[in-house]
């Protein structure tokens, strides 16, 4: 591709993906939705503006990246050291539930196949991607409900933090088991190893960071430095333990959670994802996303995968918290809070994509799921909550302008 094609497609990539993520916001629906939109629009499905090429796919890989970076950074570790057995509990059944009921889902479909092999692995893959949590929207519905720091709010936030977690956790094991070559016991020595490193070298490039941060507070170069530490723990992750480049971001995120400028970094790293890769990554999913081929089957199998992991979500988790006191109704609450998919799902989902697991055609499935939940999840919140009083912490005037 010549470099002025290249100038072309990114200034119309860019200008219609914030164009319909502004609609979306408008909306009241997440603002990846409407750059999704635009990647379909613009992609060979619709309009045929933009094609796909390799520079496409390596701006969308570093966009990935950067965004479980960010996710990484936006992690509470305090929280998530202190949430105590009951949300972690919940969070490892919002994953079993999803999985086990996506990869059945996929079984039916698509086949059912003997274990270990490449269409079994296709099925679980079904799975994976059911088992991220993007509770942003339910967040924002819990605090405009005046309930965000009540009891049922605060085991959402922190089964959904271990949620992502595990969800990380388990793309690895599975992108792992793609390579038939591997044994699951060489894959568990790996994750074993390369976790253990990250625990010693984190807490050793935390000390670092902690360092640099007190002799250079809010200087820029901690960011730059911070995106160093993110593509080179990405590049470690991939190239020397076969683990998802996206582990090793989100990794490098946790690790540099805890000091003083994490805020400003993510800040300053936001600006380039939000400006540029983000968008070039939500439209390189339209674009990547088959709708002409769309059928029956199709149709059928999507509307098939919505309702399994929303319904899978509000089983596992619901159960869950039921079974550590709950009342039905506030059970009910915790199963619908952790039933939204977003960012995660997506990056999931490419990674399936990239190393051969799924078709794109099926990201028809992914997209729908997201944009259902995340409208539904805050009606059906304000409807389990209505005629309860708001949490007093809740009403100050600080806390509503978000």
């Amino acid at each position: 591709m010549e470099v002025y094609e290249i100038l072309k497609t990114l200034a119309i990539i860019i200008a219609v993906a914030e164009f319909c993520g502004l609609i979306a916001r408008k909306c009241r629906a997440p603002q990846v939705v409407g750059q999704i939109i635009a990647g379909l629009l613009i992609g060979p499905s619709v309009f045929g503006l933009v094609e796909q090429s390799d520079f496409i796919n390596d701006m969308a890989e570093i966009g990935v990246i950067l965004l479980m970076f960010s996710a990484g950074l936006g992690t509470n570790l305090k929280q998530l050291m202190q949430v105590g057995f009951k949300a972690l509990l919940i969070a490892c059944c919002g994953v079993l539930i999803p999985l086990i009921g996506g990869t059945v889902l996929a079984s039916c479909f698509l086949g059912f196949a003997p274990v270990g092999s490449e269409e079994f692995l296709r099925n679980v893959f079904f799975g994976v991607i059911m088992t991220a949590t993007s509770v942003s929207i339910t967040v924002q519905a819990l605090r405009d409900l005046g309930r965000l720091n009540g009891e049922i709010g605060t085991t959402i936030m922190s089964a959904a933090i271990i949620d992502d977690v595990l969800g990380i956790i388990v793309l690895t094991f599975v992108v792992s088991l793609r390579d038939p070559n591997t044994n699951l016991g060489a894959i568990v020595f790996q994750n074993v190893v390369f976790f253990a490193l990250a625990v010693v070298g984190g807490y050793l490039s935390y000390k670092l960071f902690v360092w640099l941060d007190k002799r250079y507070e809010h200087h820029r170069r901690i960011p730059i430095l911070s995106i160093c530490f993110c593509f080179a723990l990405s590049y470690i992750a991939q190239h020397y333990f076969g683990i998802a480049d996206i582990t090793g971001a989100y990794v490098a995120g946790i690790v540099l959670c805890s000091i003083h400028d994490a805020e400003y970094i993510a800040r300053r790293t936001d600006i380039n994802s939000y400006m540029i890769f983000g968008p070039l990554f939500f439209a390189s999913i339209g674009l990547k996303t088959e709708i002409s081929g769309m059928d029956m089957a199709l149709l059928l199998f999507s509307a098939g995968f919505v309702v399994v992991a929303l319904v899978t979500k509000i089983i596992g988790c619901g159960l869950c918290a039921k079974a550590f006191g709950h009342s039905w109704k506030d059970s009910l609450k915790v199963g619908v809070g952790m039933m939204t998919r977003g960012e995660v799902a997506l990056v999931v989902a490419q990674k399936g994509l990239d190393i051969g697991l799924i078709d794109s055609r099926y990201f028809t499935a992914v997209i729908l799921l997201i944009i259902v939940s995340s409208v539904i999840t805050p009606i059906v919140l304000k409807v389990l909550y209505r005629g309860e009083p708001p949490e007093q912490a809740e009403q100050a005037p600080a806390a509503q302008s978000v």
